[in-house]
């Protein structure tokens, strides 16, 4: 079985394979750590799929797994503060999918040629990454390529596609140009009409947010490891600061055990709501991750346990369920920290018709400032996909204040001990589910069927020898 034309082109060399995985992580780089560029992921993108040219799958995977390691490993360099040598494992975790997919890649090359593999492409791209981001134990969603537009100035725009989207459409593109020469002159055309028209989706069928009636002014503190009264004074200033303050927010763990009750009396004196993250018991060495909002009367209005614990980390117990908080402003969704980076959560709490998010988040001081950086890029994108508001409030930074077109409003630094985020959270009448989270499991599937296929045709042909005359 082979369709299109047949490979003429000779494998790429190996100081070419070199050439090309050095141009790939310099743009993985260039379009994470600098605003405008963006981009560049596509050449990044456009790398990886020219590897797949590689003469032998040992070398297609090790290059896949050496440009992970390159491209991955500067950016969480926090690793190691967190979770010492055990950092290194991580890395090659995450690294192992690169390799994967060239792996994979290469394979669908040689068997079907070049006009099928520019057709699956973004489909196992797709699928990769949606699976190491979404479904397994050691998923992580950071540093694909849709949260390097998390600055973009289009991100309204780009977020109609989705995080994953944005990735598939970016390979789709450059699958297509990358085998523009070879494809057959009837595939061409299909293939640049069905782009053309993917991409134009965002013009031709503009999302129009049903905006809400109410909106809340919110203020969040950011403070780190702070006993209970030095919390009540942190909150006496907030409030002379911002007297109108409508909810209070203070960060994941802001406390160790329930909200405790000089807080609570705080919320009584001032007659003001607050949301908080603290511990809550299920028995002497289990516990929820938790998210207690507190009523003007000092009694808990509601609470949320952190559905995605960081894996290798004393971090409590998956909560069982979710719900919404039917607040005195509207229906809020609110999730904990990691739980942002992954769709099944905030899908769940836009399908129950969350009109605004809140992240209450532990960012500690000492994982630096590019762990807080790279953080600050899940909120924007989050907001744009579900065009839904966002407060994110963290214990040392970044906190922010994002509107549903993904617009941070108001930010608040790291370090920042004590610094204080406040404004309006517009509330939205309801949200979106992007598109790409079908497209996500979809894209698994077809990647492991093909990934089976190929492994039962390359075991067959195995056991085929050539007959000798």
């Amino acid at each position: 079985m082979n369709s299109g034309p047949p490979i003429t082109d000779k494998p790429v060399s190996i100081l070419k394979a070199l050439a090309l995985a050095v141009i790939a992580v310099a743009t993985f780089h260039l379009a994470y750590l600098f605003d405008g560029c963006e981009f560049l992921i596509a050449i990044f993108l456009l790398g990886l799929f020219q590897l797949a040219r590689l003469r032998s799958a040992r070398l297609a995977f090790y290059f896949g797994f050496a440009i992970g390691i390159a491209a991955y490993a500067p950016h969480l360099a926090f690793f190691w503060e967190i979770f010492g040598g055990g950092a290194i494992a991580l890395w090659c975790i995450l690294s192992f999918w690169l390799g994967l997919f060239l792996l994979v890649g290469r394979a669908c090359r040689n068997r079907f040629g070049p006009t099928i593999w520019a057709c699956l492409a973004p489909f196992i791209w797709t699928g990769i990454e949606f699976f190491r981001s979404e479904l397994y134990y050691f998923r992580f969603s950071w540093l694909n390529p849709g949260y390097a537009f998390s600055h973009f100035s289009g991100l309204q725009f780009l977020a109609e596609f989705g995080t994953y989207g944005i990735g598939f459409l970016l390979m789709a593109w450059v699958a297509f140009l990358s085998s523009f020469i070879c494809l057959p002159a009837k595939v061409r055309i299909a293939y640049g009409i069905v782009l053309i028209g993917i991409s134009s989706l965002p013009f031709l069928y503009p999302f129009s947010p049903t905006l809400g009636s109410t909106e809340l002014i919110v203020t969040g503190v950011q403070l780190e490891e702070c006993t209970a009264g030095q919390t009540k004074l942190a909150l006496d200033g907030a409030l002379k600061h911002f007297p109108q303050t409508d909810l209070f927010v203070l960060s994941e763990y802001a406390f160790h055990g329930p909200v405790p009750q000089a807080i609570r009396d705080w919320c009584k004196a001032h007659h003001k709501f607050l949301l908080a993250g603290g511990e809550d018991a299920i028995s002497p060495t289990q516990y929820y991750n938790t998210a207690f909002a507190i009523a003007p009367d000092g009694e808990i209005a509601f609470k949320q346990a952190k559905c995605v614990p960081v894996q290798l980390m004393k971090d409590g117990t998956p909560a069982s369920s979710q719900h919404l908080w039917n607040s005195p402003w509207g229906k809020l969704g609110v999730g904990i920290c990691y739980d942002a980076s992954y769709s099944r959560v905030t899908d769940n709490l836009v399908r129950q018709g969350a009109q605004g998010l809140i992240f209450p988040t532990m960012d500690l001081g000492d994982w630096g400032r590019h762990e807080h950086d790279l953080h600050a890029r899940i909120g924007p994108m989050c907001a744009a996909e579900y065009r839904l508001p966002i407060l994110k409030v963290c214990s040392s930074g970044i906190s922010q204040l994002i509107s549903r077109q993904g617009r941070v409003v108001v930010s608040a630094p790291f370090p920042g001990e004590g610094d204080l985020i406040s404004g309006r959270l517009e509330l939205a009448g309801k949200g979106q589910m992007p598109p790409d989270r079908l497209l996500g499991r979809i894209s698994v599937a077809i990647t492991l069927a093909l990934v089976l296929w190929l492994l039962i045709d390359s075991i067959r042909g195995r056991r085929i020898k050539p007959s000798i005359p």
